[in-house]
């Protein structure tokens, strides 16, 4: 069962690498679809890794996948598709919708993409826009010591595009024009 597999703009050839599931214990439920992983559980498929303490995953009947990981914090990682860069969370609850693409974050949030930060209560993210929605709430902020549970984010400056540098111009001159007349010395006035 590849649940999770393609969470937040994923690098789109983790698809097709196989599923890797490690966990101390496994239940699994043909009949309807649920299997359950517990115990230092971990799902790797490609760039994509999942660990937490309980994984539960389960497949409709046109074959999309959901799942829960639970874990004192949950985490993810996933390198972005095209680029150099790896977009990864935390959180005590992460479920994934296969249908919608979204991923959702419960409890002490918080995702982490290049250099640039958020932390919450909850965290959705649609892998098919890219849009984020943060919000806060009581005191499960991640790195919170406020009682509000403000949302807390890390935006590093964007660099700044340098204009094209085109390579010089060379000159030649036209065929059929005549070259420069070299100087004589005389002075005309």
């Amino acid at each position: 069962m590849a649940a999770l597999a393609a969470p937040v703009a994923a690098e789109k050839a983790d698809r097709d690498k196989p599923v890797n599931l490690e966990a101390d214990r496994v239940t699994i439920d043909d009949a309807r679809q649920k299997a359950l992983f517990e115990g230092n559980v971990v799902l790797t498929q490609g760039t994509l890794q999942i660990r937490g303490d309980r994984m539960e995953v389960r497949q409709d009947k046109e074959g999309f996948q959901y799942g829960i990981t639970w874990g004192g914090p949950a985490h993810f990682r996933q390198k972005r598709e095209g680029y150099d860069e790896y977009i990864e969370g935390w959180a005590e609850r992460i479920e994934y919708d296969g249908r919608a693409e979204t991923l959702q974050m419960f409890n002490r949030a918080q995702m982490k993409r290049g250099q640039d930060e958020v932390r919450g209560n909850y965290i959705s993210y649609d892998a098919r826009t890219e849009f984020f929605r943060v919000t806060g709430g009581g005191d499960k902020t991640a790195g919170s010591t406020k009682p509000e549970g403000r949302v807390r984010a890390v935006l590093q400056p964007k660099p700044k595009e340098k204009p094209l540098a085109s390579p010089p111009v060379i000159l030649k001159p036209a065929e059929g024009i005549a070259a420069p007349r070299e100087e004589t010395g005389i002075n005309v006035k």
